[in-house]
């Protein structure tokens, strides 16, 4: 265990391209010569959580996108019926699927999923096959247009789902006979996007599902005797089925170079080797092509060294580190079907702004036709987004979470699975400017002629160096310039135009400073000596007293000694240390980003491991958040006095909340 290290992606910064770093056993973390600075992190990875967890989980570049789009688009596409798990249901004899599926169709057991691959008559006669043809050839799919549409909606990167549970491949795969160029369209659908996607600027993301594919999808497929129909409905068995997840992945790796490799739930039942394999071609092959990238999870891998993805959602407060969500366009289905319904552009963009107000990105699901017609109720949707992005685009992009993510009565997130929601006119969230010097306060909503911040009050935060506040005007680059702001007890309040100047669905305060954005205070760390309780177990944060340096932490019930009283001292940037009473020593998480590990103390050297920020979760609680690991002070739910303090990634338990009460 080291203290008092320096990052790898800090260490390339201060370094530039003058020589190779090493660290921690890297190999080196950048190379130099007449190409451009390589990539942050080691030059080569082994199939190991200690070094694929060394690979930076989010590169700049993608913190600094905030937005993408991508498309459940395939064969199950062409019933259009329900949604996107019509392959598996249609097998499942009464549901609504399988009904529908014998009066259009057949009977599975007459007339397959594969059909609509392969292609074959239904029962009306009609030809039906999933076989989209370009636009150049007289049909309605123009990947050039769909890259067009998802950059005119402000995306940063886009991409397919390359293949869904249902096992059909949509590249060119030597691996798997039911692809997209062998049948169906004869076309290399993923490279179509792939070319279309960069040569608009964006960068590529390729959607991966086919972790479910073996593990439950089909489960209603009768067993299959022709080998590529066993591999379609994965029915190869153990270990071949864990082979050919690996061997699709390389394929995608390989042929396409993604920027983003996202993968969907079940990555749990694939075996750790595999799953490692995975990981360390992908960064190995990314150091080859000197590119930073992003591999996203759900389950089986975990964020030290790739991106956990909330499916619909996202947390409640700003989480560390960087998060992804991905949604959709419709509350119904991924896919599309008829009748499909979908969310407003409001609610969305909403929920795109809340989410990058709390550390995180947002991927939006569309849902094209069969043919590649993308309905107009969906450009619509994704137009409306791009229009706000165009015009307000500053105050997102590039940008960073501040200390809170906002405040008003509309909460948002919480976990997966939360219906985007529209905000008011008293919704506030807030983004800053990479240098810090620039506060973002965004309205979900026109407030009439004054706006009131109350998490800007005077009791909370010294703006004596506020230089000007001005409202982002109806165009980019363009800006309404305001009165002084006054500041009370309640509150900031801002003066604006006394008719809505433009109409928009959020409306951006720009607050600039001289200098750094001022810390926070009163609603975190408050001045003297503090008890630290943790919420769900009722204790407060012990040192235990003179002890060697390295003891753990604990909990203790409040008695009013020096043992259990602590001083936040401000280090700037929102980040402080947590100095005992008893003996001087600071908070430490040790440099484990292990959930469980217990959180100690050792005397004041610098470190990372001994810097914390305070993410305000609102009711007068606080996570505690170290910024060596992105782990939070945790109770561990252990309400025993003496039980240890431990280390947890942030979530929404109370045990990883603390309330910070004057030591009275």
């Amino acid at each position: 265990m080291t203290h008092n290290f320096v990052t790898r992606r800090s260490l390339v910064k201060a370094l530039g391209t003058a020589g190779t770093v090493a660290a921690g056993g890297s190999v080196g973390l950048f190379r130099v010569g007449s190409a451009a600075a390589a990539i942050p992190g080691p030059t080569s990875y082994s199939a190991t959580w200690a070094s694929v967890d060394q690979h930076p989980p989010a590169p700049e570049w993608f913190q600094d996108a905030k937005f993408g789009i991508y498309f459940h688009w395939g064969a199950f596409s062409v019933p259009a019926f329900v949604n996107e798990w019509y392959p598996r249901n249609m097998w499942n004899n009464g549901s609504p699927e399988n009904n529908h599926h014998k009066s259009v169709y057949g009977d599975p057991s007459a007339w397959p999923y594969h059909n609509f691959i392969n292609g074959a008559r239904d029962r009306a006669g009609n030809f039906v096959q999933f076989a989209p043809r370009l636009a150049s050839a007289g049909g309605a799919f123009d990947p050039v247009a769909w890259a067009q549409l998802f950059a005119d909606a402000g995306a940063r990167f886009a991409g397919p789902v390359a293949e869904h549970h249902d096992g059909f491949s949509m590249w060119s795969s030597s691996v798997n006979e039911y692809n997209s160029v062998a049948r169906g369209p004869r076309l290399d659908l993923l490279r179509l996007h792939a070319d279309a996607i960069r040569a608009k600027g964006l960068k590529l993301m390729v959607a991966m599902h086919h972790a479910y594919n073996f593990t439950g999808y089909y489960q209603f497929v009768p067993a299959q005797s022709d080998p590529g129909l066993r591999k379609l409905y994965g029915q190869l068995g153990t270990p071949a089925e864990y082979q050919l997840w690996y061997d699709k992945l390389k394929e995608i790796i390989d042929g396409y170079q993604p920027d983003i490799l996202w993968q969907d739930f079940n990555l749990g039942a694939i075996p750790e080797s595999y799953r490692l394999n995975f990981l360390s071609y992908y960064y190995n092959r990314a150091v080859a092509w000197n590119k930073e990238v992003v591999a996203t999870y759900k389950d089986g891998f975990n964020n030290r060294g790739e991106v956990f993805d909330f499916e619909r959602g996202g947390p409640a407060g700003i989480q560390i580190p960087y998060w992804l969500t991905d949604d959709s366009i419709s509350s119904s289905s991924w896919c599309y079907t008829v009748g499909i319904g979908y969310y407003s552009s409001n609610a969305l963009l909403h929920a795109l702004i809340d989410r990058v107000t709390k550390n995180g990105n947002m991927v939006l699901n569309i849902a094209p036709m069969a043919d590649g017609t993308i309905p107009s109720g969906q450009r619509s949707v994704l137009l409306a987004i791009g229009d706000y992005l165009r015009r307000f685009g500053e105050s997102i992009y590039a940008t960073r979470a501040w200390e809170v993510y906002g405040e008003g009565p509309t909460q948002m997130g919480g976990g997966t699975f939360q219906t985007p929601r529209t905000g008011t006119a008293q919704d506030v969230r807030f983004t800053r400017s990479k240098d810090n010097r620039v506060l973002y306060a965004t309205l979900l909503g026109w407030p009439g002629g004054t706006a009131h911040i109350t998490t800007l009050a005077s009791n909370r935060i010294n703006l004596s160096t506020l230089t000007s506040a001005r409202l982002l005007g109806s165009t980019a680059g363009s800006y309404i310039d305001l009165p002084t702001p006054t500041q009370d007890g309640a509150g900031l309040h801002v003066t604006l135009p006394a008719t809505t100047p433009y109409n928009a669905p959020a409306y951006v305060l720009k607050l600039s400073f001289t200098g750094p954005i001022p810390t926070l205070g009163g609603g975190g760390p408050i001045a003297g000596w503090v008890r630290v309780g943790n919420v769900a177990t009722g204790l407060a944060l012990d040192s235990g007293g003179n002890v060697a340096s390295g003891s753990n932490l604990k909990q203790w019930n409040w008695d009013g000694s020096t043992n259990l009283q602590w001083q936040f001292v401000d280090l700037g940037g929102g980040w402080y240390r947590i100095v005992n009473r008893t003996n001087g020593m600071v908070a430490d998480s040790w440099g484990n980003a292990t959930n469980g590990a217990p959180a100690r103390q050792a005397a004041w050297n610098g470190g990372n491991n001994q810097q914390w920020r305070l993410n305000n979760v609102g009711g007068g609680r606080h996570q505690i958040i170290n910024r060596g690991t992105g782990t939070a002070l945790d109770g561990m739910g252990n309400g025993t006095a003496g039980s240890v303090t431990g280390m947890w990634t942030p979530n929404n338990s109370t045990n990883n909340y603390w309330t910070i009460t004057a030591a009275v």
